[in-house]
């Protein structure tokens, strides 16, 4: 047998041996991959042929070297710790405060009736247009970023929390009567496991308008982390160092969405065996 052929069913064996959904995203990593390689080709073919001056559009070769450098330098990785530790906190206070008001929206129709049009003109607003007052109110210390963060977080997930509330069927709360659970009982095992899915849709929604709302904070009133890196570079025109930052900032919530729906797969196989 050729070594070609041994190699196949090698390779046949070890796949077919792997998970379901494990198997299907080893073999849709060729097909994400396209869109990367594609662009890379393209963008060093526009360097390489002088289409665009060096000094708007370095080389890959150059952005690659001044990665390593700043890596090296701990300059990068200074930058990253600190925007990371941001975004974490944004992340879970809004993230917690969103659940536990699109709660309070989804469960009780006076709460909406109440609280419902003032979160709407809250939310119309984006996060970013708070800036300036907030910049009044607490200065551009660590607080402001925190502030930001939070409320570009919370908006999402008290819409996507409360439209999970409501979506759960009316049978489901039926079953809880036929099984004499308690209301704890029946929001664990019956009303949250069904809300999961579109709970942590809005957290991924949440987590990309916190990467955003994080960049531009740190690029208007910042002095540290990877936005003020990126302006940072503009200014002194190096714009490998502005490509070093976006590519960090892409693949950090590449990695933070896949995270997500790893956790929001896990949670639901617990939730249902623990049912």
């Amino acid at each position: 047998m050729s070594l070609i052929a041994q190699t196949g069913q090698a390779s046949g064996g070890w796949t077919a041996r792997m998970p379901s959904r494990l198997r299907g995203t080893f073999r849709a990593l060729p097909l994400a991959a396209l869109a990367p390689v594609g662009l890379l080709v393209l963008w060093q073919g526009a360097a390489s042929s002088g289409l665009v001056a060096p000094q708007i559009l370095p080389a890959p070769a150059r952005v690659i070297q001044t990665f390593i450098e700043l890596a090296r330098d701990g300059e990068l990785t200074a930058a990253i710790r600190i925007s990371a530790w941001r975004l974490a906190i944004g992340l879970v206070v809004g993230g917690a405060l969103g659940f536990l008001f699109g709660i309070l929206l989804g469960a009780s129709r006076q709460a909406e009736e109440w609280l419902g049009p003032s979160f709407r003109a809250i939310a119309a607003v984006p996060a970013l247009g708070w800036i300036p007052v907030l910049i009044l109110l607490v200065g551009i210390d660590e607080m402001l970023k925190i502030i930001i963060l939070t409320k570009a977080c919370f908006v999402p997930m008290t819409i996507a929390t409360r439209d999970a509330w409501r979506a759960v069927p009316r049978e489901f709360a039926e079953l809880g009567d036929v099984l004499g659970l308690s209301a704890r009982a029946r929001f664990l095992r019956i009303r949250l496991p069904a809300m999961v899915p579109m709970v942590f849709g809005g957290l991924r929604l949440a987590s990309g308008q916190a990467f955003v709302s994080l960049v531009t904070c740190e690029m208007l009133a910042a002095t540290e982390g990877i936005g003020y890196l990126m302006i940072w570079g503009r200014s002194l025109f190096q714009m490998d160092m502005v490509l070093v930052g976006m590519i960090v900032v892409g693949v950090s919530g590449v990695a933070l969405d896949q995270l997500l729906r790893l956790t929001e797969r896990a949670l639901r196989a617990r939730m249902g065996e623990d049912v």
